[in-house]
């Protein structure tokens, strides 16, 4: 499935982990390679720029969990990003002790019979009891091939070739199967275009009849980012609560059709793989996007990171306070700064800090504070776990990957020292109360 997109991604996966270090070149080199990796997937190219200006964004600004590498943090941010351009996280419930009825519209030689049909097998595997009405008068042969391929998953189908009349089809059908303890029924209805008046009205009459509980517009993968104006002219016409898309394992552009379909609003709720009637599955973005960079399940990533987050901030917050800090304990005293919201109160409690900064002075603290943010991302996982590393040619490299001169690395360096001497001069006691006072210790 959408094998072109899996190997453009992973190839660009491959460069940050491989790398000795991260830097801003990195990060820029891996939005490029995500960018052109959605556009040959067909992705609308306003929606490829929000994802990667956002990747490149937080990976350069946000600092990684502790106990999550930096490496780690920014194919998280990668998960995240292109999670959330595939549509939200959510479940279609049907209702227990009645009869479900869900209605299948969708544009001619979409697949939406098959789908009807693999959908009916999906479900029933779900243990609910499911039945099928084949109103499609319009299309040769519909209802035989409705039926040949329901009988093979032991669905009844409801049907009859002699009459054209698809709503007295549906009224019938929904009446013959009233007493059947049923949990769904489902709707298959002739396809058409969004031009088409005659068979667009007709599915506002089917729906004004059948009053369904869901209606699923079923969309071919294969015709990429137009399924915007498909979901949008059908979602005109009847309310659209979910999309299926089909043909996805042989689509070039199934992310286009993907990401094109989310944006209407309407939840994609399954999506076709294959031929087989088995190869229908429950869309969920973050198991896609999993399983697109090779990674499994994001949720065992954000579990982790979530984890070791809540459980290092105790053990960091001790050790800055016993005055053992590193320049990641640092960095994350400048993260904090700009979380408080109360820089002078920071300022005055903080050891090596307090009454360098006048009123006047607090803007280029602040312009002070993000530059030295951007060096520490510089450095690299051994130089912050111990500054005394930085000699003039790690100082040389860090200002050019940075972006900032030399003087401004030893002005960090500097004040690190400072602040650690200080740390160790009070025992932490200072820092300590100024954390109890923010709610950080």
């Amino acid at each position: 499935m959408l094998d072109n997109l899996k190997t453009n991604l992973r190839a660009a996966i491959k460069k940050i982990i491989n790398s000795s270090g991260v830097d801003e070149e990195l990060i820029k080199e891996l939005s490029k390679d995500v960018q052109r990796a959605l556009l040959q997937s067909d992705v609308n190219v306003r929606f490829v720029l929000e994802v990667t200006k956002k990747l490149e964004e937080r990976s350069l600004n946000e600092t990684p969990p502790p106990g999550l590498s930096r490496k780690d943090h920014i194919v998280k941010i990668l998960y995240d990003e292109l999670a959330k351009l595939l549509g939200n996280e959510t479940e279609f419930s049907f209702k227990s002790g009645r009869m479900n009825k869900v209605l299948m519209v969708g544009i001619q030689g979409s697949g939406k019979t098959t789908v009807t049909t693999k959908l009916a097998k999906f479900l029933t595997k779900q243990g609910y009891k499911v039945a099928v009405i084949g109103a499609d008068t319009h299309r040769p042969a519909a209802l035989v091939q409705l039926k040949t391929m329901c009988d093979k998953v032991s669905v009844e189908v409801y049907g009859d070739e002699k009459n054209k009349d698809s709503l007295q089809i549906v009224k019938k059908g929904l009446k013959h199967f009233e007493n059947s303890n049923l949990d769904i029924v489902l709707i298959d209805t002739a396809g058409r275009h969004k031009k088409e008046k005659e068979l667009l009205d007709e599915m506002k009459q089917i729906n004004k009849v059948a009053e369904p509980d869901l209606v699923l517009l079923v969309i071919d993968g294969t015709i990429g980012q137009q399924c915007f104006s498909q979901a949008d002219a059908f979602n005109k016409t009847v309310p659209i609560g979910g999309i299926i898309i089909t043909k996805l394992d042989s689509s070039a552009k199934g992310g286009g059709a993907i990401a094109a379909s989310a944006a209407t609003g309407s939840q994609i709720l399954y999506i076709g793989t294959g031929e087989r009637i088995d190869d229908l599955e429950q869309f969920s973005p973050t198991r896609f996007v999993g399983r697109l960079l090779g990674m499994g399940d994001i949720k065992a990533v954000l579990d982790l990171a979530k984890r070791l987050e809540s459980e290092a901030d105790e053990v960091r917050l001790k050790r800055i306070s016993s005055g053992k800090m590193n320049m990641e304990d640092f960095y994350y005293q400048l993260e904090e700064v700009t979380k408080v919201g109360s820089l002078r109160g920071f300022l005055d409690s903080m050891p090596g800090f307090s009454g360098m900064v006048k009123e006047d002075q607090l803007d280029q603290m602040e312009n002070r504070i993000q530059k030295w943010r951007y060096i520490i991302q510089s450095m690299t996982k051994k130089e912050k776990a111990d500054p005394d590393l930085l000699n003039s040619s790690r100082i040389k490299r860090i200002a050019r990957g940075s972006g900032w001169p030399e003087h401004e690395v030893k002005e960090l360096v500097k004040n690190y020292k400072n602040s650690k001497n200080m740390m160790k001069a009070s025992k932490g006691r200072q820092m300590q109360s100024a954390l109890r006072r923010m709610g950080l210790g």
